[in-house]
């Protein structure tokens, strides 16, 4: 009997030989507007990744939240500035750019919202215990950014580097304050036991980490112990996404409990990913954006992604495919993606990896 998606995705984040690996792309707004029907004859002809898929069901234009053009302000008082439509903008205003407003700035509410926005729990939870009872695989989200990323978005980029490097006195409360937030939240996902954990930070410049280890051990480790260890008492794998290079705390990440690891390919190195990952976490292998999907030939993207699966995939499973779809990248550069991930998802499974 087939394993059904969630006995097939957690066999292969344990290492436990699933049947096929997990392989989505994820498609912004951006790219819907600009691609319109041709991305549309694209999806159709990948049932096996878009199953179910009709045209006319996707409204080309939509884009909302951190996505929608204009300027908002998110549930901590950060104002956020978006360009282009589609896409997530920048943080341009800092509530706690003065340490002066720390002691009267109120932090949102873990009972009302999330980490970007107001949200309803109750039917938010309400929704995991019935997909955990049809059998489906439950995640959890602590939402992209939710401790260094947001620091950085209360504080300021420069001003929150300043402090990491001055050892400002502020910092613990500021750090704790946060990761206070951020318990609240996991601990509602806990209760319904859910099979996967996401926090999503963006660690890595494109040839460095943002904090290297010294700092990195000192101001982040101790608090992503204190979400990264309750998900590994629940049973519940921790997964890691971060943008950037970030081999340099490589290590620091597999110590605090890290399951699945969320790097990008290029921007981090095959080999180095090879060396550091393969066999001991989980590879969500992220594939580059910057060059090859939007800019290679298909042939290229044919011969990455084969090198990817060749080197970092096994019989034991431990390896995923994601891509994220963003503009100028062509209709038969998606194509060549979905083909590709199509053809060798089975490849360490159905005899040819042996």
């Amino acid at each position: 009997m087939a394993l059904t998606h969630r006995e097939n995705f957690l066999r292969n984040a344990r290492f436990q030989g699933p049947e096929y690996m997990p392989c989505g792309i994820s498609i912004c707004g951006a790219t819907w507007k600009q691609l319109r029907e041709d991305l549309e004859d694209v999806l159709v002809r990948h049932p096996i990744m878009f199953p179910g898929f009709k045209k006319g069901q996707r409204d080309f234009d939509a884009a909302g939240g951190r996505s929608a053009a204009g300027e908002y302000t998110d549930v901590w008082g950060c104002r956020w500035e978006n360009e282009i439509e589609g896409i997530v903008g920048v943080v341009v205003g800092h509530p706690l750019d003065s340490w002066d407003a720390l002691d009267t700035y109120p932090p949102p509410d873990p009972n009302t919202c999330d980490h970007m926005s107001p949200c309803n729990w109750d039917e938010k939870i309400t929704n995991l215990k019935k997909r955990k009872e049809r059998g489906g695989l439950t995640t959890g989200g602590m939402g992209h950014g939710f401790l260094f990323m947001r620091l950085t978005y209360l504080r300021g980029f420069e001003n929150f580097m300043m402090d990491v490097a001055t050892d400002d006195p502020h910092l613990p409360k500021l750090i704790g304050m946060v990761n206070d937030f951020n318990k609240a939240l996991l601990s509602r996902y806990l209760s319904v036991g859910v099979d996967v954990m996401g926090f999503g930070e963006d660690l890595g410049t494109q040839t460095a980490s943002i904090l290297g280890p010294k700092y990195f051990d000192k101001y982040m480790a101790p608090a992503y112990h204190e979400l990264f260890d309750p998900c590994r008492e629940a049973g519940t794998l921790v997964s890691l996404h971060s943008d950037g290079y970030i081999m340099d705390i490589a290590e620091d990440l597999i110590e605090c409990g890290v399951d699945i690891i969320n790097p990008q390919d290029l921007c981090n190195g095959i080999d180095n990913i090879e060396k550091v990952f393969k066999g001991r976490v989980c590879i969500r292998l992220d594939i580059d954006r910057q060059k090859i999907v939007p800019f290679g030939t298909p042939k290229d993207i044919h011969d990455l992604i084969e090198e990817e699966v060749r080197r970092l995939g096994s019989p034991e499973g431990g390896l995923e495919l994601g891509c994220g779809i963003y503009p100028p990248t062509p209709p038969e550069n998606i194509d060549a993606v979905l083909s590709a991930m199509e053809e060798f998802r089975t490849h360490w499974f159905d005899g040819r990896g042996k």
